[in-house]
């Protein structure tokens, strides 16, 4: 039974490392924020590893499961032995098995007992290891759900229990999965998460939950957390909770009197300056209501991004809408639209900004993925310094570049955009696929080259990017939708369509209307592809005008 179960280890390490070659080639790029691609990767590897394990575990059981028989066929036979050594020995047989029993059989268990089963789990988990996310890995999901957290204004609690929209899997965190997020926002000085996420775990540990992190250590940050962020007395109550559940607590004694004396300094401050204060008061409510009859300030362009996100401040108002319409449309009876035209919706008057369902079909986004993913790198933007391609921390994903000739389904994606938008393909770039993980985003941006870029797509020599035309190939349960901040416009995912703007008016001047960004994915999958298009063909199909922003 051992030797068979030593057959099944080797085996199994076998079959992992075949696993683990194929996914050499998939997984050479970072992971954070990895998108379901990759991540897939790793639930089968951890699969693995569970497999491992337990045939390691199966072994040791059948390992103890001998020595137990064992011992239990010599503890009854000895207890009858030594009741009477003399006449037991006696009998020739008893006394050769004896021998044979201290000479060859106790070497045999001892053998038995020694024996390793754990090769085949720890070779396989060696074999694994080097494909596991890093340090660096973690932090960046854990980054990434504090962006989802701040985006869509969740609290802590409801994050934690996993009471999350559109989630079909339902997951919650433990004690050390809240502390691990308040750590790592500590660790990155963002005191106001730690606060959170600190206070989360601390209120699940008050609610009984076992846990080997315990309440001191968590309160510990907790109160420097809240004192960084100015609130004294806050930090000394639970300083003072610490002090009775660690009396000893060489730091929180300190803190302890360091706050105090703070508390006190701060008090005295505040009364000898709440004379001055009161007479100003009028003032200041003055002041403040001449403020609030001006034009408010414009929203930082992040809220505005958030709340755009979260489905809030869209501009969507009934005279806009009434210029809105679907329709069937074949560009000027296209030969190869003529027969089936594509169905159009407005989404957005200016820019004007289209959708195309059911332009692209399962099948297809199927080919599409599948010639993709073993290419996903870590998705790129280009230096408006240097004009070439880096990584940035504001485009999350991960993409990959597919040209017509790779295959006849992305000669027909690249047709069928020239028969509908009537623009030249031939100096448009490649189709960029790319996948969003949860967390996954793309900033606000301009896709086209700014005046203060001149060098932006110098290297391709095609003159800027005129238009854009996207393809939804999944639908997303909650988040990664598109908006443009400047107009207030958004547009949800929807598998099977695509979306078509101008990013440069007809003289060439750069829309500036059609800053727009991907908003981060709160639960699911987000698959997309797009072709950026530019000037130079297009000198036919769409005229230059002699006004600047002429439409």
């Amino acid at each position: 039974c051992s030797q068979f179960v030593q057959f099944l280890l080797i085996n199994s390490s076998f079959i992992s490392s075949r696993r683990v070659t194929k996914m050499r080639a998939r997984m050479s790029c970072h992971l954070l924020s990895s998108p379901p691609g990759h991540m897939t990767d790793l639930l089968y590897t951890e699969k693995d590893l569970v497999t491992s394990l337990k045939d390691y575990i199966r072994a040791e059981e059948s390992k103890l499961e001998q020595v137990k028989r064992w011992a239990d066929r010599l503890d009854t036979l000895t207890s009858t032995a030594v009741e009477d050594p003399e006449g037991f020995l006696g009998h020739p047989v008893n006394a050769f098995k004896l021998m044979k029993r201290l000479n060859t059989e106790w070497g045999d268990l001892e053998n038995l007992v020694l024996k390793d089963t754990a090769d085949g789990f720890i070779s396989n988990l060696t074999i694994q290891r080097q494909y596991f996310p890093t340090d660096e890995d973690q932090t960046g999901a854990a980054k990434a759900l504090l962006r989802l957290q701040d985006t869509y204004q969740l609290d802590s609690n409801t994050i934690s229990t996993g009471n999350l929209p559109g989630v079909r899997y339902k997951s919650s965190m433990t004690v050390e999965d809240c502390y691990e997020l308040g750590k790592i926002a500590y660790s990155d000085v963002d005191y106001y998460h730690t606060e959170l996420w600190m206070a989360q775990a601390l209120r699940q540990l008050d609610q009984g939950e076992e846990s080997a992190i315990d309440k001191v250590t968590v309160i510990d940050y907790l109160s420097y957390a809240i004192y960084q962020q100015g609130e004294l007395e806050r930090a000394l109550e639970l300083t003072k909770r610490l002090l009775k559940l660690d009396p000893t607590h060489q730091r929180a004694n300190g803190n302890l009197k360091y706050f105090e004396f703070q508390l006190e300094k701060q008090r005295k401050e505040e009364a000898s300056a709440q004379e001055e204060e009161q007479k100003h008061v009028k003032s200041q409510i003055e002041k403040r209501e001449a403020q609030r009859k001006r034009s408010k300030d414009p929203l930082p362009e992040r809220k505005k991004y958030e709340q755009l996100c979260r489905g809030e401040g869209v501009k969507m108002t009934p005279r806009r809408q009434s210029r809105l319409f679907c329709r069937y449309y074949d560009n000027r009876h296209n030969p190869r639209l003529l027969l089936g035209p594509v169905k159009v919706e407005d989404e957005w008057d200016r820019p004007h900004i289209v959708r195309y369902h059911d332009i692209i079909s399962d099948s297809e986004i199927e080919k599409v993925k599948e010639l993709a993913k073993p290419r996903l790198r870590r998705a790129t933007v280009h230096d408006p310094i240097t004009g070439e391609l880096t990584t940035a921390q504001y485009r999350v994903s991960k993409s990959a570049w597919l040209t017509a000739y790779e295959h006849p389904t992305i000669e027909k994606i690249n047709r069928r955009i020239q028969d509908i938008t009537g623009l030249d393909m031939d100096t448009a770039e490649e189709l960029q696929v790319a996948n969003y993980g949860v967390g996954g985003q793309y900033e606000p941006h301009f896709d086209f080259g700014r005046k203060d870029e001149p060098d932006a797509f110098k290297e391709l020599g095609t003159g800027n990017r005129i238009a854009t035309w996207l393809f939804y190939m999944s639908d997303v349960s909650a988040g990664g939708g598109t908006v443009f901040t400047d107009v207030g416009a958004a547009v949800l995912p929807k598998k099977g369509s695509a979306v078509f703007w101008y990013n440069l008016f007809p003289s060439g001047e750069g829309d500036y209307s059609t800053r727009h960004a991907a908003c981060p994915v709160l639960v699911g999958n987000k698959w997309v592809s797009n072709k950026w298009i530019h000037e130079r063909g297009q000198e036919f199909r769409r005229p230059c005008a002699l006004e600047e922003a002429a439409l």
